[in-house]
């Protein structure tokens, strides 16, 4: 096992030389890059091959992710179609560790034709590729983490870096927030943290348990039953929340010497009820509860009239 850790200390090492050096190595080759993608009005599009091709990929999804439309496409497909799909004045990302790859110049001529913009990311600021895009940016990694110096390693790991590096300096330049991440994400959790309101996921009209003041104790103990969120609201004339009676209220009267049937639930509801407007995020209404330490919520107004109500199962089914 000793050598097994060794071996993965030495690949880390390494890999983690070729991130510093690239970083010491970047130049205004760097800002140029942000600038041309930063005044297309069109696409990035991310091409490689192989390995490359995998590291593109991602580097074009993280791109479409942060606020710079970006989306992958193989050399290969580009010359039998797929070129299609590129229009004039889409930046072209163009990564090829030799910058001779044959798939990707071959492409040069009708991308050129097409009025494109280029970037090329190669290890050869003399290669074919890097001579023929408008910028070029190196890395130049000395060696791989292979100990054959052969399987791409390093490179594509500071690639990987480098493609980061833009994806995230475009983002701060335009200034892209969570708001916006939140839009581009509205299925993940993240997203949802971002995007989702109380009002999205809280029971409403028929669907809130609540009672009048007025009524037994084993009247709201139906009520509570029928919704089945855990609690029921307790409410005056003017559907205005004066309490609340939980679950824990009810184990609590049961353990008492009291008639249900002829208590009023005024007599033992809970005033100290927590409450949480509509347009706040449903994140917030799940903090709430974390910090009280109770499973459930009522949605107030700004005159405080019930409006809605939501348990902790309501959060988790919305996947918060």
């Amino acid at each position: 096992m000793d050598n097994y850790i060794t071996t993965a200390c030495q690949v880390i090492n390494k890999e983690a030389e070729a991130l510093k050096n690239l970083s010491a190595s970047l130049d205004e080759n760097f800002t140029i890059a942000c600038d041309v993608i930063l005044k297309t009005t069109n696409r990035v599009i991310v091409m490689g091959i192989g390995k490359s091709g995998h590291i593109a990929n991602k580097i074009a999804s993280t791109m479409a992710s942060t606020g710079t439309p970006a989306f992958f496409i193989h050399p290969t497909e580009a010359g039998h179609g797929d070129l299609g799909m590129i229009k004039k004045d889409d930046v072209l990302l163009l990564i090829s560790n030799s910058g001779e790859t044959a798939e990707i110049l071959e492409l040069i001529p009708a991308l050129k034709k097409l009025g494109c913009k280029m970037i090329s990311i190669t290890k050869n600021k003399t290669s074919t590729l890097a001579k023929n895009s408008n910028c070029s940016l190196i890395v130049a990694v000395k060696d791989e983490a292979c100990p054959l110096n052969l399987a791409p390693t390093s490179s594509t790991t500071a690639t990987l870096a480098l493609g980061d590096a833009l994806a995230v300096a475009l983002l701060e330049k335009k200034r892209f927030n969570a708001d916006d991440f939140a839009l581009s994400h509205p299925a993940g959790s993240l997203g949802k943290k971002l995007l989702l309101k109380v009002s999205d996921i809280m029971h409403i009209q028929d669907e809130i348990p609540k009672v009048d003041k007025n009524v037994t104790i084993s009247d709201a103990i139906l009520q509570m039953s029928a919704k089945s969120l855990g609690f029921t609201a307790i409410i005056d004339e003017q559907n205005k929340i004066i309490g609340i009676f939980t679950d824990g209220d009810l184990r609590r009267v049961l353990n008492q010497d009291i008639d249900i049937k002829t208590y009023k639930i005024a007599d033992i509801l809970s005033k100290s009820c927590t409450t949480i407007t509509s347009d706040k995020l449903a994140v917030d209404a799940l903090q709430l509860m974390e910090q009280k330490s109770i499973n459930g919520l009522l949605v107030a107004d700004n005159k405080n009239k019930l409006i809605g109500a939501l348990n902790m199962h309501d959060i988790l089914k919305a996947g918060i």
